[in-house]
């Protein structure tokens, strides 16, 4: 049985789609092109979000000493060990990749695609630090390369946002979202399922809600408490504020939400793992391709599939912002 996005697997997901849309194997390589973020410097805030402990998300081979080239060079190296030939996509994700004029970002994305392996950019930002100028800016870039920009949404609640410290609203998301998307530009919504304050309705309704907006791509991951974060001591303090799902919780939640989502949008991933020795809960020791078998096992188990409850509005929708 092949479903709405073209073949059988039971959501749409994203490296099938990645196949198809090009050649050859693309993969994603990081790089670290310094950047800051406006709830750090004193612009929105400082510290962060409560979760933040950001090298946790950052490949080794990425270092502040090294040029744009040098970094790509290096992931290519790592990466070409597995795969013969292959073409790539330099993934700007560390912190806020938009929080900078225009002209020294575009003077780091052109080193990006001056390497004749590289093929697109993935741009890792935050919703309220994009800008007209900017977007216009990656809507000429897109006619020549893949351009995808990766939002950090969160939580489609506001009472959340502000009680992990996020400094944006949820309209700022809606926003971005559809801003990027009225320009044709590939999107990404990025949410954590599980945080402090929410409980599964909560998780259930933002399926419902995303799936009401422009969304390209979706990133889920569970919440994980990292050491020396504020997340951290707040978890210390109260941990029955905290939802720390089993493997098989999760697998659950994942297989309702997948249910209530809309079929259009493409799946990147499902978890996130940080390194065993930053990580304080929950320690579930799985890799990316083990937990995806357990979400499409269910899948068949249950007889079900992305969007199987998915319903369209009416047309009549309080958005956009």
């Amino acid at each position: 049985m092949d479903f709405i996005w073209g073949h059988h697997r039971r959501y749409n997901d994203f490296s099938t789609y990645f196949k198809r849309r090009f050649s050859e194997r693309v993969q994603k390589v990081s790089v670290d092109a310094g950047f800051t973020c406006p709830n750090r410097d004193g612009t929105k805030g400082r510290g962060g979000c409560t979760y933040c402990d950001n090298k946790n998300f950052k490949p080794s081979y990425t270092n502040l000493e090294k040029s744009v080239i040098q970094q790509i060079d290096q992931g290519i190296a790592f990466f070409s060990k597995k795969y013969n030939s292959m073409k790539y996509l330099a993934y700007f994700q560390a912190y806020t990749n938009t929080y900078a004029p225009l002209d020294d970002l575009k003077n780091l994305y052109n080193q990006a695609l001056e390497h004749p392996k590289i093929v697109g950019l993935v741009i890792s930002t935050r919703p309220d630090c994009i800008s007209s100028e900017i977007l216009d800016y990656l809507q000429e870039l897109q006619k020549k390369v893949y351009i995808m920009v990766e939002f950090g949404l969160e939580s489609h609640l506001d009472k959340s946002l502000e009680r992990i410290n996020r400094g944006h609203t949820f309209n700022d998301s809606v926003e971005a979202i559809y801003e990027t998307s009225n320009r044709g530009i590939n999107n990404c919504a990025h949410m954590i399922l599980g945080l402090p304050g929410e409980n599964r309705n909560d998780w259930l309704e933002q399926a419902k809600v995303i799936s009401e907006l422009p969304v390209k791509n979706l990133k889920l991951h569970q919440l994980q408490i990292h050491k020396n974060t504020v997340l951290e001591k707040q978890f210390q303090n109260n941990p029955a504020d905290f939802n720390i799902f089993s493997v098989d919780e999760y697998t659950e939640l994942v297989v309702d939400y997948l249910e209530l989502l809309n079929p259009e949008i493409i799946i990147e991933r499902f978890i996130s793992q940080a390194p065993r020795e930053q990580l304080i809960a929950p320690k579930w020791g799985l890799k990316n391709f083990e937990f995806v078998a357990k979400v499409e096992k269910r899948l068949e188990q249950r007889n079900t599939w992305q969007g199987r409850l998915f319903r369209p509005s009416n047309g009549i929708n309080e958005y956009p912002y």
